[in-house]
């Protein structure tokens, strides 16, 4: 069974992406209500499942009968009733809101309950997992596992152990959110993790285009749909260096900090390195991926393979005259 400790929209999501696949999942509202506030809470919380599960039923990505059953697997319980629906937890995510108080509050209630050999994992993209690991007693089971919004939906889950989390904790994990179609990537306890660091930076960027009238806001998101995110959807940022040659982006920067930004926009020191190391990419075999002993040729195949098909998914591959 999944505890979740919280009932917004992180918590929401998170029940409903292990009902979806078959678990039983007990939501706490860890705010303390009186027995009304409560029941309105509880309504308006399996209403929005409804809401999800019925446009999943929309979409053919679920049936009818089906949706009825995951909507059966969760249960929300009020805050008194914590201890009983964290009995019996194989794992407990913590989703309260992003306040320190709020969130030692609810470790501390947490590891007060939890079996013994339960998983505690806190969703935060704001804290540190060493400063949370603080407020759970065993912090050897505790770990970060931020979800990206909306949580039923999105793939990836980035897993942020702290300093004490013993690596079988880790694996059990991955190996929990692999089961239910999640794909975990594994990143130290750094602001930001992965996507929230590079998207902030992306974000930003887009606005100064604005701000400088550089383009308008529509040709930005426009320029992003179908041209920054097509490609992405298909190479990783650092595979994407890797095809065209880090020497590219070695360049590109020095052009761009030059002219727009001197810090901004300067490439790390890792690109130059590789640079001068003849680690280019796949013309030299290596770059920030080893190519050595695979078939370029048939790599390069696949990889354009997929974005003809994401092309013609999205109704943008060009016609034929």
């Amino acid at each position: 069974m999944i505890a979740v400790a919280g009932a917004g929209r992180m918590g929401l999501g998170i029940a409903l992406s292990f009902a979806y696949s078959g678990h039983r999942v007990a939501v706490v509202d860890m705010k303390s209500r009186s027995p009304p506030e409560f029941e309105q809470l509880a309504t308006s919380f399996r209403s929005e499942l409804q809401d999800h599960l019925q446009f999943l039923v929309q979409e053919a990505a679920l049936e009818t009968a089906s949706a009825a059953r995951v909507l059966d697997r969760i249960t929300i319980v009020p805050s008194s009733s914590l201890q009983s629906a964290l009995s019996g937890a194989d794992v407990v995510f913590e989703a309260v809101p992003e306040v320190a108080e709020a969130k030692a509050a609810a470790f501390q209630a947490i590891s007060a309950v939890a079996d013994s050999d339960a998983l505690i994992a806190s969703t935060t993209s704001t804290f540190g997992a060493d400063h949370l690991a603080q407020h759970v007693r065993s912090p050897e089971r505790f770990l970060n596992a931020h979800w990206l919004n909306p949580a039923h939906l999105m793939p990836l889950v980035e897993v942020s152990p702290c300093a004490k989390t013993v690596a079988s904790n880790i694996a059990r994990l991955r190996e929990l959110l692999q089961s239910i179609g999640k794909v975990p990537v594994v990143c130290k306890s750094s602001p930001g993790y992965i996507v929230p660091r590079i998207q902030t930076l992306a974000m930003n960027e887009a606005a100064r285009l604005v701000e400088e009238g550089v383009a308008s806001a529509e040709d930005v998101d426009t320029a992003v749909r179908t041209g920054f995110g097509l490609r992405f959807a298909v190479l990783g940022l650092l595979e994407f260096v890797d095809w065209g040659g880090g020497d590219i982006l070695y360049y590109a920067s020095k052009n761009l900090s030059e002219n727009l930004h001197p810090i901004r926009f300067a490439a790390p020191d890792v690109v130059s390195t590789n640079m001068h190391q003849e680690k280019r990419g796949l013309r030299d075999g290596a770059g920030f991926h080893d190519y050595s002993g695979q078939d370029i040729a048939r790599y390069r195949e696949q990889r354009l393979a997929d974005f003809v098909a994401l092309l013609r998914h999205r109704k943008l591959m060009p016609v034929a005259g």
